[in-house]
Protein backbone atom coordinates (compact mmCIF):
# COMPACT_ATOMS: atom_id res chain seq x y z
CA UNK A 1 0.00 0.00 0.00
CA UNK A 2 1.57 3.29 -1.10
CA UNK A 3 1.64 6.35 1.41
CA UNK A 4 -0.99 8.03 -0.92
CA UNK A 5 -3.34 5.56 -0.84
CA UNK A 6 -3.16 5.19 2.79
CA UNK A 7 -3.75 8.64 3.97
CA UNK A 8 -6.58 7.90 1.74
CA UNK A 9 -8.65 5.27 2.60
CA UNK A 10 -7.65 6.21 7.08
CA UNK A 11 -8.47 9.48 6.61
CA UNK A 12 -11.95 9.06 4.60
CA UNK A 13 -13.03 6.31 7.18
CA UNK A 14 -12.08 8.14 10.18
CA UNK A 15 -14.14 10.96 8.92
CA UNK A 16 -17.20 9.29 8.53
CA UNK A 17 -16.58 7.00 11.51
CA UNK A 18 -19.42 9.44 14.02
CA UNK A 19 -17.62 11.03 16.63
CA UNK A 20 -17.73 14.60 18.64
CA UNK A 21 -17.31 16.62 15.63
CA UNK A 22 -20.52 14.75 13.68
CA UNK A 23 -22.81 15.70 17.12
CA UNK A 24 -22.14 19.03 16.79
CA UNK A 25 -22.65 19.15 13.07
CA UNK A 26 -25.65 17.99 13.46
CA UNK A 27 -27.23 19.73 16.36
CA UNK A 28 -26.46 22.30 14.11
CA UNK A 29 -28.12 21.62 11.18
CA UNK A 30 -30.84 20.56 12.92
CA UNK A 31 -31.28 23.24 14.54
CA UNK A 32 -30.27 26.29 13.27
CA UNK A 33 -30.65 24.95 9.22
CA UNK A 34 -28.18 24.30 6.28
CA UNK A 35 -26.02 27.49 6.06
CA UNK A 36 -24.64 27.53 9.71
CA UNK A 37 -23.98 23.55 9.27
CA UNK A 38 -21.88 24.16 6.65
CA UNK A 39 -19.81 26.86 8.07
CA UNK A 40 -19.40 24.82 11.45
CA UNK A 41 -18.26 22.21 8.63
CA UNK A 42 -15.62 25.04 7.54
CA UNK A 43 -14.65 25.59 11.16
CA UNK A 44 -13.67 21.78 11.64
CA UNK A 45 -11.54 21.76 8.45
CA UNK A 46 -9.33 24.75 9.55
CA UNK A 47 -8.96 22.97 13.22
CA UNK A 48 -7.62 20.16 11.78
CA UNK A 49 -5.00 22.25 9.56
CA UNK A 50 -4.21 22.97 13.52
CA UNK A 51 -3.50 19.32 14.53
CA UNK A 52 -1.44 18.36 11.17
CA UNK A 53 0.56 21.42 11.50
CA UNK A 54 1.36 20.57 15.04
CA UNK A 55 1.88 16.35 13.98
CA UNK A 56 3.91 17.38 10.89
CA UNK A 57 6.65 19.33 12.96
CA UNK A 58 6.40 16.58 15.67
CA UNK A 59 6.79 13.33 13.58
CA UNK A 60 9.54 14.89 11.65
CA UNK A 61 11.40 15.59 14.98
CA UNK A 62 11.03 12.38 15.98
CA UNK A 63 12.25 10.48 12.78
CA UNK A 64 15.16 12.45 13.12
CA UNK A 65 15.96 12.22 16.82
CA UNK A 66 15.19 8.66 17.50
CA UNK A 67 14.13 5.76 15.81
CA UNK A 68 12.80 3.48 18.90
CA UNK A 69 10.80 6.56 19.99
CA UNK A 70 9.49 6.58 16.74
CA UNK A 71 8.10 2.87 16.39
CA UNK A 72 6.66 3.07 19.54
CA UNK A 73 4.42 6.15 18.41
CA UNK A 74 4.03 4.11 15.23
CA UNK A 75 2.85 1.33 17.26
CA UNK A 76 0.39 3.41 19.36
CA UNK A 77 -0.93 4.51 15.91
CA UNK A 78 -1.70 1.67 14.65
CA UNK A 79 -3.74 0.10 18.31
CA UNK A 80 -5.40 3.47 18.31
CA UNK A 81 -6.61 2.41 14.51
CA UNK A 82 -7.43 -0.99 16.05
CA UNK A 83 -9.40 0.54 18.69
CA UNK A 84 -11.72 3.49 16.76
CA UNK A 85 -12.48 0.36 14.29
CA UNK A 86 -13.94 -2.13 16.57
CA UNK A 87 -15.82 0.94 18.56
CA UNK A 88 -17.45 2.01 15.65
CA UNK A 89 -17.90 -1.85 14.56
CA UNK A 90 -19.96 -2.07 17.64
CA UNK A 91 -21.76 0.91 17.64
CA UNK A 92 -25.48 1.25 16.57
CA UNK A 93 -25.58 4.24 14.52
CA UNK A 94 -27.37 6.39 17.59
CA UNK A 95 -26.40 9.78 17.55
CA UNK A 96 -26.28 11.56 20.96
CA UNK A 97 -26.58 14.83 19.94
CA UNK A 98 -28.01 17.88 22.47
CA UNK A 99 -30.98 19.54 21.22
CA UNK A 100 -31.61 21.97 24.41
CA UNK A 101 -30.56 25.54 24.54
CA UNK A 102 -31.25 26.95 21.55
CA UNK A 103 -29.97 30.05 20.55
CA UNK A 104 -29.45 32.44 17.46
CA UNK A 105 -25.56 31.53 15.90
CA UNK A 106 -23.86 34.09 14.04
CA UNK A 107 -21.55 33.02 10.84
CA UNK A 108 -18.58 33.79 13.27
CA UNK A 109 -19.94 31.85 16.18
CA UNK A 110 -20.96 29.09 13.67
CA UNK A 111 -17.37 28.60 12.45
CA UNK A 112 -16.06 29.30 15.81
CA UNK A 113 -18.47 26.24 16.95
CA UNK A 114 -17.08 24.00 14.78
CA UNK A 115 -13.23 24.83 15.10
CA UNK A 116 -13.43 24.41 18.86
CA UNK A 117 -14.87 21.24 18.62
CA UNK A 118 -12.28 19.63 16.27
CA UNK A 119 -9.14 22.12 18.16
CA UNK A 120 -10.07 20.70 21.38
CA UNK A 121 -10.80 16.52 20.53
CA UNK A 122 -8.74 14.00 21.52
CA UNK A 123 -9.60 11.61 18.53
CA UNK A 124 -8.66 14.38 16.08
CA UNK A 125 -5.15 14.29 17.70
CA UNK A 126 -4.70 10.59 18.03
CA UNK A 127 -6.20 10.46 14.25
CA UNK A 128 -3.72 12.79 12.85
CA UNK A 129 -0.75 11.73 14.91
CA UNK A 130 -1.66 7.71 14.25
CA UNK A 131 -2.07 8.31 10.45
CA UNK A 132 0.84 10.62 10.15
CA UNK A 133 3.35 8.06 12.09
CA UNK A 134 2.15 4.76 9.75
CA UNK A 135 3.27 6.22 6.19
CA UNK A 136 5.46 9.09 6.88
CA UNK A 137 9.17 8.41 6.44
CA UNK A 138 12.67 10.23 5.86
CA UNK A 139 12.32 9.94 2.03
CA UNK A 140 8.46 11.60 2.17
CA UNK A 141 9.03 15.50 0.89
CA UNK A 142 7.68 17.98 3.04
CA UNK A 143 5.40 19.30 -0.10
CA UNK A 144 3.75 16.03 -0.14
CA UNK A 145 3.33 15.92 3.66
CA UNK A 146 1.49 19.21 3.32
CA UNK A 147 -0.74 17.70 0.55
CA UNK A 148 -1.65 15.12 3.33
CA UNK A 149 -2.63 17.54 5.77
CA UNK A 150 -4.76 19.51 2.99
CA UNK A 151 -6.47 16.39 2.03
CA UNK A 152 -7.25 15.34 5.44
CA UNK A 153 -8.96 19.08 5.89
CA UNK A 154 -10.75 19.27 2.77
CA UNK A 155 -12.16 15.32 3.48
CA UNK A 156 -13.74 16.92 6.35
CA UNK A 157 -15.51 19.97 4.98
CA UNK A 158 -16.58 17.53 2.07
CA UNK A 159 -18.02 14.81 4.44
CA UNK A 160 -19.29 17.17 7.18
CA UNK A 161 -20.54 19.73 4.18
CA UNK A 162 -23.06 16.58 3.13
CA UNK A 163 -23.87 15.94 6.47
CA UNK A 164 -24.99 19.40 7.05
CA UNK A 165 -27.04 19.22 4.14
CA UNK A 166 -28.88 15.65 5.01
CA UNK A 167 -29.62 16.66 9.14
CA UNK A 168 -31.05 20.36 7.43
CA UNK A 169 -34.14 18.07 6.00
CA UNK A 170 -36.36 15.87 7.92
CA UNK A 171 -36.26 13.16 5.52
CA UNK A 172 -32.88 13.13 4.11
CA UNK A 173 -31.68 12.92 7.77
CA UNK A 174 -33.73 10.08 8.76
CA UNK A 175 -32.28 8.27 5.65
CA UNK A 176 -28.64 8.83 6.60
CA UNK A 177 -28.99 7.88 10.15
CA UNK A 178 -30.04 4.70 8.32
CA UNK A 179 -26.82 4.50 5.82
CA UNK A 180 -24.45 4.75 8.77
CA UNK A 181 -25.77 1.66 10.70
CA UNK A 182 -24.39 -0.37 8.09
CA UNK A 183 -21.68 2.24 7.20
CA UNK A 184 -20.01 1.30 10.49
CA UNK A 185 -19.96 -1.81 10.57
CA UNK A 186 -18.20 -1.52 6.65
CA UNK A 187 -15.56 1.21 8.43
CA UNK A 188 -14.63 -0.22 11.80
CA UNK A 189 -14.15 -3.41 10.15
CA UNK A 190 -11.64 -1.82 7.45
CA UNK A 191 -9.33 0.55 10.27
CA UNK A 192 -9.39 -2.76 12.11
CA UNK A 193 -7.43 -4.45 9.85
CA UNK A 194 -5.59 -1.24 8.50
CA UNK A 195 -4.00 -0.92 12.12
CA UNK A 196 -3.31 -4.57 12.46
CA UNK A 197 -1.68 -4.50 8.76
CA UNK A 198 0.26 -1.56 9.74
CA UNK A 199 1.43 -3.16 13.14
CA UNK A 200 2.48 -6.04 11.32
CA UNK A 201 4.05 -4.28 8.34
CA UNK A 202 8.09 -3.15 8.47
CA UNK A 203 9.09 -0.12 9.48
CA UNK A 204 10.50 2.66 6.98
Amino acid sequence: MTETLAVAVITVLAVIAPGADFAMIVRNSYLYGRRTGVLAATGVAAGVLVHVTYTMLGVGLLIASSTVLFTVIKLTGAAYLVHIGVRTFRTRGQVEVDLTGRTELTPLAALRTGFLTNVLNPKTTLFVVSTFSQVVNPGTPVAQQVGYGLFMSVAHLLWFGVVAVFFSHDRMRTLMLRGQRVLNKVIGSVLAGLGVSLALAPSH
